[in-house]
Order: C-alpha cells, then sequence, then structure tokens
C-alpha cells in the first residue's frame, strides 16, 4: 500500500507550468479551477422513492447534515444532480421552479444552500435543458389543447403521426428515450423560459454555477447565450458540461462553457490500472495538455473523476482494489477539476445494471470516512495549495511503467 501511495503523490508532481493567456500574458481565473468537487445524486442519497409519490418530505435537508463533513475533506463545490419536480429520476423534469416533492420545498433548498455556503462550499445544480418529462406542465397543455396549446413549438412534434404513447402526435424523444421529451431550444420562447429559470435560482438559491446534462446535445447558440447570461446575473458564475466524446473544444471555450466531462480520461485511468500497463492514461494526457502545439485542450480546465452516476464505481471496476489510492492519485495529479462522487472516497462498490443505475445511487445513513477517505483528504490539501497543481500543464516526464514496477 505504501509503494501505491508513493506513486500516487509521484503522480502529483506532473503539473508544475501556469498556465497564461498567450494574448493577455496573464492567468485566467475561475474560482471552479481551483476546487475540487463532490458530485451527489439527492434522490438516491437522500433515500427518497423511486418514483415520485406526490409527498413532500424534507429529505434534501440531509445534504445540511455533511456539510461538516465536506469541509473537513476540503471540498470547494457540491454538484447536485436533479433536484426540481419530476416524473422518476429527476432528469425527467415536470416543473424547473420548484423542488421535488419528495425531498421538500424551495424554503427547504434555500436553508442547504445557505448552510453549505457558511461552511465555504459553492453550490452547482444539475440544468436539464435538452429535454422534459411527460408531466412537465407546457406538454401536458399540448396533449390536452393539441394544436391549439401555445406550447406546441417548445418541442419537436407532428400532428401527422403519433407516439408510442398514443398522444395523437408524435415528438422527439431524446436518443430514442420517449419518457424524455427534447425541448426546442432554437424557440426563443423556450430559451426565455429556461434564462428566466436560471435566474430564478441564481435569486432564490444563490447557487454558484450549473452542470450542463448531455452538453453535447445542446443548441450551440443557447450555450453561448446561457454563458453570456449568467456572467450578467452573477459574475464568475460556472457552466461545466456533460460530454461523452468529440472535441471538447466546440463547446469549452470563452464564448460557451468553462470546462466539460473527461470521460477519455476516465477511461483510461481505470483501463491502464486493469491492464497493469500506463500508456494509455499517458497517451490521453500528451495527447490533452502536452507541450507539443498539436495537443488540443493546452490551457482548458476538463472536469476528471474516476465514477459518477452513471458509471460502475472505481471500487467495482478495477481488478486489484489496491490500486484505488493509485486512481485517485493519478485523478489529482493530472491537469483539470477532480470530482469526487459521494460514497467513493472510502471505497463504495456498485456496479451499473443493464437496465437501471439504482446500485450506484444509494442512501447512506452517515459518512463512513476511512484509510481513502484521509488520502483523499491529503490530496485534496495538497491540490489546495499549489497553484501548479490547480493550473499546470504537462511537462514530458511521465513514467509510463507499471505500477508493479515502481
Amino acid at each position: 500500500m505504501l509503494m501505491y501511495k508513493a506513486y500516487c503523490l509521484y503522480n502529483i508532481a506532473i503539473c508544475s507550468s501556469l498556465y497564461t493567456d498567450s494574448k493577455k500574458g496573464r492567468y485566467k481565473f475561475m474560482w471552479a479551477y481551483n476546487e475540487t468537487f463532490y458530485q451527489i445524486y439527492p434522490i438516491g442519497f437522500c433515500g427518497a422513492p423511486l418514483h415520485n409519490d406526490g409527498v413532500c418530505v424534507p429529505r434534501i435537508r440531509k445534504i445540511s447534515e455533511w456539510s461538516d463533513y465536506l469541509q473537513k475533506l476540503g471540498i470547494g463545490s457540491v454538484i447536485l444532480n436533479p433536484i426540481f419536480e419530476s416524473d422518476n429520476h429527476g432528469y425527467d423534469t415536470r416543473d424547473f421552479r420548484s423542488i421535488d416533492c419528495r425531498l421538500g420545498t424551495n424554503d427547504d433548498f434555500r436553508a442547504v444552500c445557505e448552510d453549505l455556503h457558511s461552511h465555504g462550499i459553492k453550490v452547482m445544480l444539475d440544468g436539464v435543458f435538452n429535454h422534459v418529462g411527460r408531466g412537465f406542465w407546457a406538454f401536458k397543455d399540448v396533449q390536452k389543447k393539441k394544436w391549439d396549446s401555445p406550447y406546441k413549438d417548445w418541442f419537436h412534434l407532428s400532428f401527422e403521426g403519433n407516439s408510442c404513447y398514443d398522444d395523437g402526435f408524435w415528438y422527439e424523444g431524446w436518443e430514442g428515450h420517449f419518457e424524455l421529451v427534447k425541448l426546442n431550444l432554437q424557440n426563443p420562447a423556450v430559451t426565455d423560459y429556461l434564462l428566466d429559470c436560471v435566474k430564478f435560482w441564481i435569486d432564490t438559491f444563490d447557487i454558484d454555477g450549473l452542470r450542463l446534462d448531455v452538453a453535447y446535445s445542446l443548441d450551440h447558440d443557447f450555450m453561448r447565450h446561457l454563458r453570456t447570461f449568467c456572467e450578467e446575473q452573477k459574475p464568475g458564475f460556472a457552466l461545466i458540461g456533460e460530454v461523452l466524446f468529440g472535441d471538447y473544444n466546440l463547446i469549452v471555450n470563452d464564448e460557451m462553457l468553462h470546462s466539460c466531462t473527461n470521460y477519455e480520461c476516465y477511461k483510461g485511468i481505470y483501463s491502464s490500472l486493469n491492464s497493469m500497463n500506463l500508456f494509455e492514461i499517458a497517451h490521453s494526457l500528451n495527447r490533452q495538455y502536452g507541450p507539443e502545439q498539436w495537443c488540443i485542450y493546452r490551457g482548458k480546465h476538463l472536469m476528471n473523476f474516476v465514477d459518477n452516476h452513471d458509471v460502475t464505481r472505481i471500487a467495482s471496476i478495477l481488478s486489484n482494489p489496491e490500486h484505488l489510492p493509485l486512481a485517485y492519485g493519478i485523478l489529482f495529479g493530472m491537469p483539470g477539476i477532480p470530482c469526487i462522487y459521494y460514497g467513493s472516497e472510502w471505497g463504495e462498490p456498485g456496479v451499473k445494471a443493464p437496465d437501471n443505475d439504482y446500485a450506484l445511487r444509494p442512501c447512506f445513513e452517515s459518512p463512513l470516512p476511512n484509510e481513502l477517505t484521509e488520502f483523499i483528504k491529503k490530496l485534496i490539501s495538497l491540490r489546495k495549495e499549489s497553484d501548479a497543481l490547480c493550473n499546470g500543464g504537462l511537462p514530458q516526464y511521465l513514467d509510463h511503467q507499471s505500477p508493479a514496477d515502481l
């Protein structure tokens, strides 16, 4: 174990050059770049029913019970997956202005945000703007009034067909999931409504940023408008997108998002450790951040992770559990923003099922810190104290050896 921990700390040394804006000759600051994030899926974390039962219970206040723990761990911001009124899992929104009744009320969540802020922890919400649930108020109006609904152009639909739910019209669902109704983000009425909701969240809860669900599917003009709007509402407001593939530069730039999820290196971390060959992660890091001009994400701060609410937890996907501290050492040593998924900091297992993610989103009565947690706490502290670790580049002295050789 000590050998692996030593190698973790060795990996931290890879970030040593401070990034500057070549046009202005100065460092480009965004608070999110210097923080460690902690992701929580509230419906699971708070032990809420899987399906909306219409009963209001202030379960969201459970997050406040963890605020002391998160502060001591060194967390700078939480990412809260969907919290607004929805049909089931949160990504099928009914109402963007009301907290899901299974989690409580807007007043309950306001109290949680105030508590987190008092502990020095910022709050980022999950902005689900690509689609809504079938229970969304505007879609229900279309179901009722059909052609006469003033909201029919809020969606991609046709009255010349029918849906699998026999609505009397066809509509586009997100990637074939027709319980998720795709919004028409090229309709100014839709974007105005969504931006007004964001303003409501800032004014009511004083949130500090948004994670944009399926950002790779969002209209680029909408994201440009969102960036400008949020900066006007609250300077320094952070936007981080969920992106699974492709060129991250398309949406992570000065006009759209500050960061996005780094799935390339997520895969590289666990694959390299399972194969006992660090070439894959070393290749990905060099491709993204290396010193050559062709390296594609130099100067950017992508959000790095070893697991999240959508994938098998790192403790379950690694072939050797002794590699857990090594995985986190790489995570905190590589360029970008580290994000921890709740429970994984003590090695919680969880395997993604073919048809659901319930095992990935459990409820814990309280934190269960152990030796791994203490190690991660040290990594967080080291990164927080080092501007190079938060904003550095990638010099070429990565060692591609197998962990067993070190």
